[in-house]
């Protein structure tokens, strides 16, 4: 049975028996004895117990772990025997470590010695071994062209730990960490501060220095220090006040979308619109905006709570590049479904329906847009697209994507052409998309009844379906539009301004105009003479060329008024009345 004692090596607490503690103790004199005439030498020694303990931790398989023999051999081994070189021998590495595999491994650290901020970019490049002024460039064109370069310098900000021990220094190089190479990066180091003490000049820099000028900028530190630590207390909580917002708003749609299916009565969901549409699973959708949004914000807010706590303890290497690495599958499946979505968009296709109404040029057609009430109980509820059921319980698409359009024609007769339109990744989907649109239409007579909506099978998905009603009216015509007309009356591609009065009076094609012939007035219907005698005042306005044309008939006899028209709003707003000499004035 062995002894075991517990030891402190680097900072860090082990279990090691009695034997391999002695072993471990003589190999350390070995090493102090070997640095005895070297500069730096306590720099050097803390150096090499912090790798000794660094490899000592890989050592354990659990908290209970006692090293033991073969646990010391294995790090003298890799640290290389004192013995084994000399230290003023230029051939040092050659022979320090002889039995460890050289083979040059880099670990990712930042090297704030030589960065210009943060040390990213120059970590990356020993990283990689390029010239870290590429890696510059990389994210200039990131940050000028798509703006993610600086959400991306952040973040390796945040998950690249610093290089601090001459150790981690030789690692982000490449170089093997053993007992020489580490004795040599702490002389190179110290070499460099001694040269800086031999070139300065001390007796001109003792003759300027005053008495007070010590405490001075001592003061003005401290002061400085005081300012910069409040400013970063203050923008760190800004950052995390800001980014717990973002973050909770990126968790609540997340789980909206991710739990959609659970909710088909939500119309909330009903309405959510992604620019991924059907193609890809709303669940996924979500999961995917969930980490390509949320780890960003999580890092960016982890940067604002080191600024505001101090002592924050950071999140280990293996967390930092894990999520890392999934955030940067999701935006590359982002991307990918992206373009893929991008594609189903690509065509245009439509199917055309034509139809004549069976009535001469003189008579009155009148339009009307009907709804369902199973799927809808207001002609006025309106849905883009809505995934529902129909009355044989299978689920469907389900929109008033609906649009009237008004045609002139010279036919004699009117007629009517149904467009049915959709998008697809080549003519032939597109196209046959559009045929299957179900929508319906009725001609009672001179009469055209007009759905409000169409449906489609979601096996269609969402590809910006939609349906237009073109209207020919023939010239001296009647056209006489339900009130309810107006909600789906679009004016492009339409051959009539529809400015000239509310649906559900009755209007007739002369020529490219559209007139009223039941609007009522807009002037008062009634004035007086000078001599107190009441007349009857009947106006209607129309408006071509931007002239307003306004017939008055005044007890009978009809009056023709031509002014400009106002280019903002095109309809006169004066009073009529009859002077003594029984002329019309026009007053505002």
């Amino acid at each position: 049975m062995n002894k075991t004692v517990n030891i402190n090596i680097g900072g860090l607490f082990f279990h090691i028996d009695e034997d391999a503690y002695q072993k471990l103790s003589r190999y350390f004199d070995a090493i102090k004895r070997s640095l005895s005439n070297s500069s730096g030498k306590d720099e050097i020694m803390k150096d090499i117990e912090m790798r000794v303990a660094e490899l000592l931790t890989e050592k354990q398989k659990s908290d209970k772990h006692v090293i033991n023999n073969k646990d010391v051999d294995e790090v003298i081994v890799i640290m290389g025997q004192p013995e084994d070189y000399r230290l003023d021998d230029d051939s040092e590495e050659k022979n320090a470590g002889s039995n460890y595999n050289t083979t040059k491994t880099r670990k990712l650290y930042r090297d704030k010695d030589r960065g210009t901020i943060a040390g990213v970019c120059t970590g990356l490049g020993h990283y990689f071994g390029i010239d870290a002024v590429f890696i510059k460039i990389l994210f200039l064109i990131l940050f000028f062209g798509f703006g993610t370069g600086f959400i991306a310098y952040i973040i390796l900000w945040i998950a690249m730990p610093k290089a601090i021990t001459t150790s981690e220094k030789l690692e982000m190089t490449g170089e093997p960490v053993t007992i020489a190479s580490i004795e040599k990066k702490v002389r190179e180091e110290f070499d460099t501060v001694s040269n800086k003490f031999k070139n300065a000049d001390y007796n001109k820099v003792g003759n300027e220095i005053q008495s007070g000028a010590n405490k001075f900028a001592n003061g003005v530190s401290e002061v400085v220090t005081n300012i910069f630590n409040v400013f970063a207390k203050i923008l760190g909580a800004f950052i995390v006040f800001l980014t717990s917002i973002f973050l909770i708003a990126v968790c609540v749609a997340s789980v909206v979308m991710i739990f959609s299916s659970s909710m088909p009565e939500n119309k909330v969901v009903e309405f959510i619109s992604t620019p991924l549409g059907l193609e890809t699973p709303l669940w996924a959708q979500g999961v995917l905006f969930f980490l390509a949004a949320g780890i960003p914000l999580f890092f960016i807010l982890l940067l604002g709570l080191k600024l505001l706590v101090t002592n924050l303890k950071s999140l280990g290497n293996v967390a930092r590049y894990s999520l890392l690495s999934i955030w940067i599958i999701a935006v590359g499946i982002l991307i990918a479904l992206g373009i893929n979505e991008f594609n189903q968009l690509a065509y245009s296709g439509k199917s055309v329906q034509k139809e004549t109404i069976g009535i001469t040029a003189t008579d009155t057609i009148k339009v009307q847009f009907k709804y369902n009430d199973f799927f809808s109980k207001s002609i006025n509820e309106k849905d883009d697209f809505r995934i529902t059921q129909d009355s044989a319980g299978h689920a469907i698409i389900y929109s008033n994507n609906v649009h009237l359009h008004l045609k002139r024609t010279d036919r004699v007769t009117p007629y009517i052409q149904i467009e049915k339109k959709a998008n697809g990744k080549s003519f032939d989907e597109a196209n046959g998309r559009a045929e299957k649109i179900a929508y319906n239409f009725k001609i009672i007579g001179n009469e055209i009844l007009l759905d409000n909506y169409f449906l489609t099978a979601t096996g269609n998905k969402l590809r910006n379906q939609r349906v237009d009603i073109y209207l020919y009216l023939p010239n001296g015509i009647v056209y006489y539009p339900a009130e309810n007309v107006t909600n789906y009356l679009n004016g492009s591609e339409s051959d009539f301004d529809y400015f000239y009065g509310p649906e559900g009076y009755m209007y007739k094609v002369e020529n490219t105009e559209l007139k009223c012939l039941n609007c009522p007035s807009n002037e008062n219907n009634s004035s007086t003479t000078e001599n107190g005698e009441e007349i009857d005042i009947q106006t209607n306005s129309s408006v071509k060329d931007s002239t307003v044309t306004t017939t008055v008939k005044v007890n009978g006899l009809n009056v023709i008024i031509n002014e400009t028209a106002s280019p903002v709003k095109k309809e006169s707003n004066s009073r009529l009345s009859i002077g003594k000499d029984g002329t019309i004035i026009k007053t505002k």
